[in-house]
């Protein structure tokens, strides 16, 4: 029998209350370093990313992802540890468009409907009374949190035989979402970064050649978001932690996105 997304949630708890959250040395700039662990009030998870350095992008990707660049990431913020599950989308938007299983991961949204539950979240009494703005992550700070300290092609290494281990993909997905936090985690204790669900981010596509190197949001105005990570139906290729996806913002298929949820800490 699948969990409750309760008992779900408790065990999410003791596991990121057990992790060290320590780890993440490298291109950071910072050392190692000790993520804080956050929850809001409907259980929502978050790990608390610091401020610093990181190589952008890939060599070893398709046009998209050229040129390397250094960007800083010049404010924290919090990111969710998890994926948003169907459960989580349906407490705060009182609908869910799939439903096939309350504990996996949401991952037919439009980016319109990604948003939307940010804005709504942030709107819930409690999360105003704490002073939480949600939204999605700029794709330069989900790449920061992915790649946790790391310039190898995934946030363990670069050895593809190993993505199974982390990420739910076309191999092993049985070509659907499943509950976040079953695969190892990366190095700061985020999971499913890799695979599972695709995941939205804020801003439209743009070219790593016109982006400024402090703290890029991408242009104001554009045809296409940006998703990250891959998803349980990609190849490992697409999977790794600079590639680079876009689609229409609000077309929703089975094949969109999911989101992960992030907040600016002052």
């Amino acid at each position: 029998m699948a969990p409750s997304f309760h008992s779900l949630n408790r065990r999410i708890f003791l596991a990121l209350a057990l992790s060290p959250f320590i780890l993440g040395c490298g291109e950071s700039g910072s050392g190692t370093q000790t993520l804080q662990s956050k929850t809001n009030s409907i259980g929502m998870h978050f790990l608390v990313v610091a401020p610093g350095k990181f190589q952008m992008g890939s060599k070893r990707g398709d046009q998209r992802e050229r040129p390397v660049h250094e960007v800083t990431i010049s404010n924290g913020y919090g990111l969710g540890a998890m994926e948003v599950t169907e459960a989580q989308y349906t407490q705060v938007m009182g609908k869910s468009p799939s439903l096939k299983n309350p504990d996996a991961a949401i991952n037919s949204l439009s980016w319109s409907q990604a948003n939307e539950f940010c804005q709504r979240l942030s709107n819930l009494p409690a999360e105003k009374t704490a002073g939480r703005i949600y939204r999605l992550p700029t794709e330069a700070e989900w790449e920061f949190a992915c790649r946790a300290g790391t310039t190898s092609v995934f946030s363990f290494g670069d050895d593809q035989t190993k993505v199974g281990e982390h990420a739910w993909y076309t191999r092993n997905s049985t070509q659907e979402a499943h509950p976040p936090g079953k695969k190892i985690p990366n190095p700061w204790g985020f999971f499913d970064m890799h695979g599972n669900a695709w995941e939205w981010c804020q801003n439209f596509v743009y070219d790593y050649n016109d982006a400024p190197a402090i703290d890029p949001v991408g242009p104001a105005k554009g045809d296409k978001h940006v998703l990250r990570g891959g998803g349980w139906f990609h190849r490992e290729q697409d999977c790794r932690s600079s590639t680079r996806f876009s689609e229409d913002p609000n077309s929703p298929t089975k094949y969109m996105g999911g989101l992960r949820v992030a907040f600016p800490i002052n």
